[in-house]
């Protein structure tokens, strides 16, 4: 696994913008310590049409500065970073600016750095050997109101939150993750799931995306996105991370 001083490189095909015509182009904050990287994410971003780069900044304490004042719709934030670190930042942005989306982009993939980072409230988790394709589609994902993990990593913070929950259920503990505590027994449900509601959360619990999903299922990517909805009325479940681990707790 390479260091922090090593970086990564973000290399592929772009994705095409998914909006509407006229609409607002999506304005994206770019925060990490290393100029090069930082600067080469700003370009490589800011190129696309539906997306502005509105700032960048250099840790997570000037990440804040600027997210109050500009306001972006979301933040690509490195974790380890000098004066404030990403997963200090990101949980601060989730406390004051909870509209504002976080997408980590970082050289580490440390089961716990992992798990303190998804706690702390970002959106996706990348790393930075991500193709640019990837990079770009997340942005754009979870701006949409999704939430991407890789599904190497989605099992880690999954198995993380699992061991933890039991945990605190066990000693009387406070809940590992927001909303665990009202979170419901797996079963029994007050209306259960469709065969294809339980196929949907089973790849939701993989790590998979609404578009990954639709071409599982053969539906579209928008009844998919309401499949979701629905699944997580019956489950009680805030995002779709608590959603896959209730995914996951269901399985057993």
């Amino acid at each position: 696994m390479p260091g922090p001083s090593q970086g990564g490189c973000i290399v592929g095909q772009r994705a095409a913008p998914e909006r509407p015509v006229n609409a607002a182009p999506l304005r994206l904050l770019v925060t990490d310590d290393q100029p090069i990287i930082r600067r080469g994410l700003a370009l490589m971003l800011d190129a696309e049409d539906d997306i502005a780069v509105v700032g960048q900044a250099a840790d997570g304490q000037q990440a804040l500065e600027l997210a109050r004042a500009l306001r972006p719709d979301v933040v690509v934030m490195d974790l380890q970073m000098p004066r404030l670190g990403g997963v200090a930042a990101t949980r601060q942005l989730a406390a004051e600016l909870p509209r504002v989306r976080v997408v980590v982009l970082t050289t580490f993939d440390d089961d716990e750095l992992v798990y303190e980072a998804v706690r702390a409230g970002a959106h996706a988790y990348l790393l930075k050997d991500a193709a640019e394709a990837e990079v770009l589609e997340t942005v754009r994902a979870v701006h949409r109101g999704e939430s991407r993990l890789s599904p190497a990593v989605a099992r880690k913070v999954l198995e993380q939150f699992r061991t933890l929950a039991a945990s605190a259920r066990h000693a009387g503990s406070p809940p590992p993750y927001p909303g665990a505590a009202h979170a419901p027994a797996p079963h029994p449900l007050d209306e259960p799931l469709s065969d294809k509601e339980e196929r949907v959360l089973a790849l939701l619990a993989d790590g998979l995306s609404n578009r990954q999903i639709a071409e599982r299922v053969f539906l579209a990517e928008g009844t998919v996105k309401n499949y979701v909805s629905r699944i997580m009325d019956k489950l009680h479940a805030r995002n779709r991370i608590e959603l896959a681990v209730l995914a996951q707790t269901r399985r057993g």
